[in-house]
């Protein structure tokens, strides 16, 4: 898949942030792509470590549809690479110590909702080529809950770009309140067991999951095993639904990384 633009949407990434297989992938998939002739641009949270870790660093955006104006985009380059890389500024929701999803003391942050719905809508709103950045994307590629809601958000709109959404750990749901659902302001058709309810709650990553034009995971077994009562987490029915749009692609290695010779 050569020269088509990429957005690849991610809530970490190494160097910048890493708790696990997602940061491998986001670390270095893109770069794969890139080397492939593809224009590809990651968009993550602007971290108090991403800030400090990324290269050529500047400000982008300020006008972001959909979004309050303390919200900026950063654009900059992954470390050691050619990638650009575009972080998502809301201090009240990134600029904080501790982790990207837990506070120092190991506590999943209580704002999770919010800070991860203010995430996707700058997503949304730079895959529909409404944050001046005079680029859009043909393909948006969501990761994890964390960017659930972007394929949701993206769905009605008729010149929205493909979607795909690879489920790295289907044991996280960015599963919250049903409160949320109101207070975060979303579109009143995702509410619903044809949207992002789940057992009365809200479910961030089953907007990827029912609006994503396809869905990955992370090898051709787990695509399998999550169909399954025993490792599906209550949405082996969803994924058995949409079997037709579900692959699994065995994640690679990045021998510069993970080269034995250097180890």
């Amino acid at each position: 898949m050569a020269n088509s633009k990429i957005l690849f949407v991610t809530s970490e990434a190494y160097p910048l942030i890493k708790t696990g297989g997602l940061g491998d992938v986001a670390g270095s998939l893109p770069v794969a792509l890139k080397a492939q002739r593809n224009d590809v641009r990651v968009i993550m949270p602007a971290y108090r470590d991403a800030m400090r870790k990324a290269e050529k660093l500047g400000f982008v955006s300020f006008q972001i549809d959909g979004v309050p104006d303390t919200v900026r985009l950063l654009e900059g380059r992954l470390p050691g690479t050619s990638v650009k890389l575009l972080l998502v500024d809301s201090p009240a929701h990134f600029d904080r110590p501790g982790g990207p999803y837990c506070d120092p003391d190991g506590h999943d942050w209580a704002d999770n909702a919010e800070r991860f719905a203010t995430f996707c809508r700058v997503v949304t709103a730079v895959a529909l080529n409404k944050a001046a950045l005079d680029w859009q994307p043909d393909v948006v590629h969501c990761n994890d809950w964390q960017s659930g809601l972007v394929p949701a958000l993206l769905a009605p709109h008729p010149n929205r770009p493909a979607t795909i959404f690879t489920i790295h750990n289907l044991a996280y749901h960015g599963f919250f309140d049903s409160s949320k659902f109101q207070s975060l302001n979303l579109p009143h058709y995702l509410w619903g067991m044809q949207g992002l309810e789940f057992h009365g709650g809200l479910s961030f990553i089953k907007g990827g999951l029912i609006f994503a034009d396809m869905i990955s995971t992370v090898s051709p077994t787990y695509a399998e095993e999550i169909r399954t009562p025993h490792f599906g987490h209550g949405l082996d029915g969803l994924l058995n639904h949409r079997a037709d749009r579900l692959q699994g692609i065995l994640n690679g290695i990045d021998y510069k990384q993970w080269n034995p010779a250097n180890d």
